[in-house]
Formats: structure tokens, sequence, C-alpha cells
């Protein structure tokens, strides 16, 4: 596999968590973190679950090769009605800006959530979407015709007894990051393969050849358990409907105990992504090294490795 796990793994467990607040004392859980490089520092928010079942984002950040995390919550307490969850946030560097693209849960489904930051101290409420259930939501890291464009997951596909999911990647456009058109599909589960329901993990990388996005893929037709995985996509950097190559294999699956065993079993989920070296013109190095944080059982964070030559290769990868 081009994914090489970190032989520290996982790198974030719940004891890791520092307990500045009562509802922080022996959280369940840390896992799906937002991940940018950002103004020289490497830069995460991280979903936290508590023993209550609630969820709070915390921020950390890389240093000397593992990871602090800081001793404050971010939260919108603008937000009226409060939603029951605000979660798996996805990091995008825009215009020098640091924005964060969240799923929010209320009574009537999910919605997505922008936010921005100019310190990594204070964050702001940029836009509620007014409706649709949609998740996975992830902002490109500049403008193409000068209008913002997301990837996203509309949870169009019912389930017995659980939340719907989907089993397509679409497209958004805006001009303002608060008003949002659908402009057409991506991509679509593979029935009776590895991916046989999809959505978005970290945001998309602009190399030479096109957009490089990593997704997630879960096959349903085991009896047992759905089974997460990641792969990875090229899409046309002017028309990034327009699929260039998509890998036939996953890139990542669950094979460790900890991706096994958790909250959720079976689950590598990636949500943020790393690339060291980009050139003048924002393009990714093809020797680059890559760090892809993923969430693992919905319990902890993991860290692999790999290039973006190598990632590019799999995407042109058949089978």
């Amino acid at each position: 596999m081009p994914l090489r796990r970190d032989p520290r793994n996982p790198i974030l467990r719940p004891a890791d968590i520092p307990a500045f607040r009562p509802d922080l004392v022996d959280v369940s859980s840390v896992f799906n973190p937002g991940v940018a490089r950002w103004r020289g520092r490497e830069v995460l928010l991280l979903r936290v679950q508590t023993r209550g079942r609630t969820t709070m984002l915390l921020p950390a950040e890389r240093i000397g090769g593992g990871v602090v995390v800081h001793e404050r919550v971010v939260a919108f307490p603008e937000l009226d009605p409060q939603p029951w969850h605000v979660y798996d946030p996805r990091l995008t560097v825009v215009d020098d800006t640091l924005y964060a693209v969240m799923a929010c849960d209320f009574p009537d489904g999910c919605r997505l959530l922008t936010a921005r930051t100019d310190d990594f101290e204070r964050w702001e409420l940029v836009a509620l979407d007014s409706g649709g259930d949609r998740r996975n939501g992830v902002l490109f890291p500049e403008r193409v015709d000068s209008r913002y464009l997301r990837l996203e997951r509309p949870n169009a596909t019912a389930r017995t007894g659980a939340p719907p999911t989907g089993d397509a990647i679409v497209l958004a456009a805006s001009s303002d990051l608060v008003t949002w058109k659908e402009v057409g599909p991506v991509m679509s589960g593979r029935p009776g393969r590895w991916d046989e329901l999809v959505g978005s993990g970290p945001p998309p990388v602009k190399t030479r050849e096109g957009w490089l996005h990593l997704y997630h893929g879960v096959a349903t037709h085991f009896a047992a358990a759905n089974i997460y995985q990641a792969g990875v996509v090229l899409l046309d950097l002017d028309d990034p409907t327009r699929v260039l190559a998509r890998g036939a294999f996953n890139i990542l699956e669950p094979r460790e105990t900890y991706e096994l065993a958790g909250q959720v079993p079976n689950v590598v989920f990636p949500s943020g992504m790393v690339v060291e070296e980009v050139d003048g013109e924002g393009f990714a190095a093809p020797n680059s090294r890559v760090r892809v944080y993923y969430g693992a059982a919905d319990t902890v964070v993991g860290l692999a490795g790999t290039t973006v030559a190598e990632l590019l290769s799999d995407a042109r990868f058949s089978g």
C-alpha cells in the first residue's frame, strides 16, 4: 500500500486530551482531525467525544514530530438553535486565511458550517447552510473562475434504523462562501467494490496533473460490518466534475488493532493531508513527502506517509 503507517501510531489517544474542564476528564475518543499547513505551522482541529457522547472541537499543533493539544474549545454559541453535534472539520487555507468546513447535526438532518480564523485563536462563523442534508464538505484551496469550490456529499441514501448516508460526491460553487449552488456530480460509489458508499476526505491538493483528492469508501456488502477505507482520485483542474483517474484499489484499509476495534470497528477515515513541498505556482512537487492524518475506529488518530508521485500512480491504476 502507498500509505505507510507511522510506527508511533496511534499518534493521539483519548488519554492525550488534557482535562482542563470537567467534561474533558477521561474522554471517550479523539478522531477525524482537520489539518492544514499554515504560516509555517501544522495545525489541527480535533473531534473529541466526551463520556456523555457530546462532541467538542479542540485545536492542536504538530510540534517536533508530536502533537500538542491546546487547552481551549472551538464553539459557535451564536448558532440558534444549537446543533446536537459539530464535528469532522476539514481545514483549508485560501488567500492566507484558514477555513474550516464541518458537519452540524440537527433534528432534521446534517448541514455544513463554514468558519474562519486569522490567528488560530478566535474563530468566526461565516455561514451555516440553509438546508439540505449534506456531509463531508471540503473547500478547495483556491478559487476557480473567481468562485469558491466545495466538494460535498448529499445524504440521499436511506438506511434502516440509521441516519441517511450518501453514495455520491458532488461539486458546489459560491461567490461569497454563504450561498452555495450545486454544479454537478463528481463521482459515485461502485457497487460490489470497496467503495460502495463514498465521501470526501482532506481538501484537494493541486498538482500539475490535476486535483489530487483522497476520499473514504465504505464496503457494505459484508454481512458482519461496514468497512471504511481510503482511496484516491484525480480531478480536472479547470472542471473538477471531470474525473481523470480513479484508483481501483484502496490505499489504506483497517488492519491494525486500533483500526479494527473501537467505538466503530473497521474504520480508517482520512481527514487531513499535508504536502511538504509546493512550487511557486502552488503545485505540489511530485517527489514531495505527504502526511495523511486519519481517524481509526472512531476512537484514535493515526498518521500515514507517502509521496505525491505514489498517490498519482495509485490514482492511475485501474486494476
